[in-house]
């Protein structure tokens, strides 16, 4: 029963949510089970365009290292603020954020060139984040019980997290770099003086994974009307 429970939850969570994590979460087991390794997944041009593996360029955005503290606080905060984007600025937009995805995905990894990064998907997490908390900036955001601030500083209290584990800071500034970008181009550019969206999501995308919209000058036939049919 409580697995019954747990699987109707996580069929509620949206949809590109769901796929994400299970994602995420699949190719960490499959790794932690020895299916396959970390050297299969990571983001390598040289393998990627001259021996077409290309799906490196989709692996790299799935592992987050061996299970263990920094595999769940990715989860925690891919789930949630991946969640609350889709279920909030994007809801009933989900073309929208799969484009989202796939730009932030393209300009990581062309500058992931640069910085020889060959996994990306923290980065990927802290655009998720950069992203919800500058459409939130008034939303008061509690770091773990240790800190409370406003959500537009969670992205950096994020980067300070990894600076005191250790870890390197690039990638945590790449996905700042990249969220701000696209924030800019969706949110900011659009609404100054001769702006416009430039990030215009494909038709075949909507046409795929949005609902219809109803037409605004249907008239439903009478049988088609709430009440009782007239004979």
């Amino acid at each position: 029963m409580a697995w019954q429970g747990l699987t109707a939850e996580f069929l509620q969570v949206p949809a590109v949510t769901r796929a994400y994590t299970a994602a995420c979460v699949l190719t960490t087991a499959a790794v932690q089970l020895e299916l396959l390794s970390p050297f299969q997944l990571y983001f390598n041009p040289h393998l990627v365009f001259r021996k077409f593996q290309v799906w490196r360029l989709v692996t790299n955005f799935l592992f987050f290292g061996p299970l263990g503290f920094s595999f769940f606080f990715n989860m925690l905060f891919v789930f949630r603020y991946c969640r609350m984007l889709e279920e909030g600025s994007f809801r009933g937009r989900t073309a929208d954020f799969v484009f989202m995805f796939l730009f932030g995905g393209v300009l990581m990894t062309l500058l992931g060139l640069l910085g020889s990064l060959f996994f990306l998907g923290q980065a990927l997490t802290v655009m998720l984040v950069y992203v919800w908390s500058r459409r939130n900036p008034r939303v008061r955001v509690n770091f773990f019980g240790l800190l409370t601030f406003q959500a537009p500083f969670l992205p950096w209290a994020l980067m300070g997290f990894s600076l005191l584990l250790g870890n390197s800071i690039l990638v945590d500034l790449l996905g700042i770099a990249v969220g701000h970008i696209y924030y800019f181009l969706e949110d900011v550019f659009p609404n100054q003086p001769g702006g416009k969206r430039l990030l215009l999501t494909p038709s075949f995308l909507k046409l795929l994974l949005d609902a219809p919209q109803e037409d605004p000058d249907y008239l439903p036939l009478p049988e088609e009307q709430p009440g009782p049919l007239q004979q």
